[in-house]
Order: structure tokens, then sequence, then C-alpha cells
């Protein structure tokens, strides 16, 4: 069974989630944003193998510690969609904008496409592309666990934004729409800030995607 251990990173608090499988103690770290060091002590704490690092976007408060915890580790970068390689190779710039820690650009060993899966032990995950926030952005969703790692595609009440480059409201709407609400209500999310919630209750709630004959 796939479990999770979510610890804020960064001043941005950004959502930092380690998962890994109950059966094998094999684990992947989902936007390591920085903060390696409390990040790598979690993982020693539960005597976890960690094997990928699976990235949603590529922001910096989501990818800054990418390149250094790969290096440090040798740890393959998954993801995310190429669409996100022009925030790549600007990571040194946003660390400079946003008085972040220097961060290098990095080459994923893979990158993601919709209706890929990924694996970590005995768990396999989907991997939905939901563009809108990043033109690259994607969705680890574990239908075992009933979770979604959704970065900021969704948040508790609100959405990503849209207004950075490659960013689109309408885009980020039909992704929310046609690719998240599928997973089902009752599937838990967590949000690349913020408290996690149900896309049963922000299709009733959420002002922004809330489906008003739900």
């Amino acid at each position: 069974m796939l479990q999770y251990l979510t610890i804020p990173v960064t001043p941005f608090a950004q959502n930092c989630s380690i998962v890994w499988c109950s059966e094998t103690n094999k684990a992947a770290i989902i936007d390591p944003g920085g903060d390696l060091e409390k990040l790598t002590k979690a993982i020693a704490d539960r005597n976890l193998q960690l094997e990928a690092i699976w990235l949603t976007h590529a922001h910096i408060d989501h990818a800054g510690g990418v390149a250094e915890l790969a290096s440090k580790l040798n740890l393959p970068i998954i993801g995310p969609h190429v669409g996100d390689q022009f925030w790549i190779d600007r990571l040194a710039d946003q660390s400079r904008m946003f008085n972040f820690p220097l961060s290098k650009p990095f080459t994923p060993n893979r990158w993601l496409v919709d209706g890929d899966t990924v694996q970590i032990g005995n768990s396999t995950l989907n991997v939905r592309h939901c563009p809108g926030h990043t033109p690259g952005h994607v969705v680890f969703h574990s239908p075992e666990a009933q979770r979604a790692f959704v970065g900021d595609v969704l948040f508790v009440g609100s959405m990503g934004r849209t207004d950075f480059p490659g960013g689109d409201h309408d885009t980020l709407i039909d992704s929310i729409r046609n690719r998240l609400w599928p997973m089902g209500n009752e599937t838990v999310f967590i949000p690349g800030h913020g408290p996690e919630g149900s896309f049963g209750e922000e299709r009733r709630r959420n002002p922004y995607v809330r489906d008003l004959q739900f």
C-alpha cells in the first residue's frame, strides 16, 4: 500500500511529499523544492530507500532542490512534461527573483506525458498532464490509495495562478474538470500549498471550478 508524508519546505511553504511502498520501503520524493536536510532526515528516520525524484512542475519552490538532491544521491529525475523546459532553463533566474538559494538547471531522465505511469516498489501511480498553471504540469494519482498529488493545479477553495509565462486560465479549468474530477469524488488531493481536500468537496464548494448541478 502507498503511504506518504508531506513536509512544507522553502519560505513559500511548498508541500513536498515523500511517497513509499509499505511492502518494500522503496520511496520517491515529489517536488523537493528546498530544505534538503529536513527531507533526507525524514527519509532516514523511516528507513526508506529513496529511488527517484518525481516533479509536478518546475517553478522554483517545487524544483529548487532537484539538481542538488539528484547529484548527491544519484537519483533519476522523473517529470514533469517537456512543456516546462522553459522553467527548468530559468531556474537560476527564478532563484534570484525570489531570493532562493541558487538552483541549477537539470535534464530529467524521463519526461512524462498524459497516460504514463510511475512505480515505486509495488505501488503504481497514474500520470495526468494538467497544463494551465504551467504548460508542463503533471499530477500523480494513486487509485489504490485514493490520493492525488496535484502540485499547484488545485487548492482547497482555490486553484493555481495563471499569470506567469505559459499560464492559461481556461486551460487550467479544463485540466481540473476533465482530468482531476474523473479520479472520483472521494479522492483526497495533496496540493502544492495548504491543507489536503477532496475532489468532491471542491466540486461542491470551490468558487472557481464548482459544478453548479453537483
